[in-house]
């Protein structure tokens, strides 16, 4: 049996974190925007991928590597700060009815969201955090418990991403026929995702 303490918290947890604004949501919603609901769904499965191989890379201790190699953190910070900088230098520099910026191909959603979510060394370290509030102590973990929590945290975010892309792709509809609106929350994303690169730089 999985040594889960209170698997309804864990879940509850789960959501909570996923409604937090941030460049995982950001990047569906532009996927959306631009590749209709393929684009949002595939990044979707993006952020679920690299949020697995995080997640597991912090059960193997990655993290704990991280925290013992100061320089090594930090050159995984600097990389994800760059290159959130990047996407949002490329949506403020597009020019209006230009077309989409990040790419038309559903399957370049998905590479965008799967290195937007690898480049951000903080979830290896918020799942070493976080998996231990909801472990039996008394108990001795093994993979089962931890499988049982990846593949929880794969499905709420699936169904939290099919929710988003829904709901951006009605909104979207609206958002074509005005080219205007579109260049300004174009634009509007490209200085989000500069904050959210810089934020991440700064951070310690």
């Amino acid at each position: 049996m999985p040594a889960i303490t209170d698997y309804p918290a864990f879940v509850a947890a789960i959501i909570l974190f996923l409604a937090i604004p941030g460049p995982g949501n950001l990047a569906i919603i532009s996927s959306t925007a631009q590749g209709r609901v393929g684009g949002g769904l595939a990044s979707t499965f993006g952020i679920i991928a690299g949020d697995q191989i995080l997640l597991w890379c912090a059960v193997a201790g990655v993290a704990a590597l991280l925290k013992a190699y100061p320089a090594a953190f930090a050159a995984v910070q600097w990389l994800g700060a760059m290159y959130l900088a990047y996407l949002g230098f490329r949506m403020l520099l597009a020019k209006p009815g230009q077309g989409a910026v990040l790419t038309l191909k559903p399957g370049h959603f998905f590479k965008q969201s799967f290195f937007i979510t690898l480049l951000n060394p903080k979830a290896i370290v918020f799942y070493m955090a976080f998996f231990p509030l909801f472990i039996d102590p008394r108990q001795r973990p093994g993979m089962a418990t931890f499988a049982v929590m990846a593949l929880t945290i794969a499905v709420l975010t699936f169904l939290y991403g099919l929710a988003a892309t829904l709901l951006a792709h009605h909104l979207a509809e609206r958002v074509r026929a005005s080219p205007r609106l579109s260049g300004a929350l174009t634009k509007l994303a490209g200085f989000c995702l500069l904050g959210f690169g810089l934020k991440l730089a700064v951070s310690k």
